[in-house]
């Protein structure tokens, strides 16, 4: 097993998914730039959050351009594993690896805060061994409210490829408890094969004893337990 963070220009959650899955997880780990066109043996490929290419045109736009992103969609298609956060949710919807879009949050301003969200399918490897509460992930985006046509929803609820949803502490899933106006309170969708996933909320900034929470730290350990018992 090997990880893989690509980093494009603008990244800014790159050190600290590297930092989890390195120090914390105790993986194998490196940084692909951008202008690669090898993965070098990743099996497991990680798109960070920040603000790639400026965010210009709209998130992900440009990034989904980037040399690399040839190899990362090749990857998927053969069955690879590919986990984006925030903006590489948004690169992953661009790809036309994952359904839907990600547009401008209703309040039209950046929302950067702790919220809750619960697993809403354990079939998956990003979901397997992730406990059946809410869980406590920070969010820091201006454009995470996901949106996809009425077939599209359908699909996804009936395929079990919708994997979190917003939620209040005590774990209901509520309007007052969506912060952006995600449609059906969704913060995280799979593809159909389940072996790509994407996700608004930053796990990886809850997975560290020091920062007082490690609800995001379920994720990860559940990637390594699926990939274990696939091995």
């Amino acid at each position: 097993m090997k990880f893989g963070v690509v980093v494009f220009p603008g990244s800014n959650c790159d050190e600290d998914m590297v930092y989890v899955l390195r120090d914390i997880m105790k993986q194998e780990t490196v940084k692909l730039w951008h202008k690669n066109t090898d993965l070098e043996g990743c099996t497991h490929i990680v798109l960070p959050g920040g603000f790639s290419y400026g965010d210009y045109l709209r998130s992900g736009a440009i990034a989904r351009f980037s040399p690399i992103m040839e190899q990362v969609i090749k990857h998927a298609e053969n069955g690879g594993f590919v986990f984006g956060v925030c903006n590489g949710f948004q690169i992953l919807c661009e790809s036309g690896l994952l359904p839907g879009a990600l547009l401008h949050n209703n309040s039209r301003k950046f929302i950067c805060k702790n919220v809750y969200i619960k697993a809403q399918n354990h079939q998956t490897v990003l979901t397997a061994s992730v406990p059946d509460k809410a869980l406590k992930i920070p969010i820091a985006h201006g454009e995470g409210k996901y949106y996809a046509d009425a077939e599209t929803i359908a699909a996804l609820n009936k395929n079990g490829q919708v994997i979190f949803r917003y939620c209040d502490a005590n774990g209901q899933i509520t309007d007052e408890a969506n912060p952006n106006g995600a449609i059906e309170n969704i913060a995280g969708i799979c593809n159909a094969g389940k072996n790509v996933f994407g996700m608004m909320p930053h796990p990886e900034r809850a997975a560290d004893p020091n920062l007082g929470n490690e609800d995001g730290r379920f994720l990860f350990e559940s990637i390594l337990k699926a990939s274990l018992v696939g091995a």
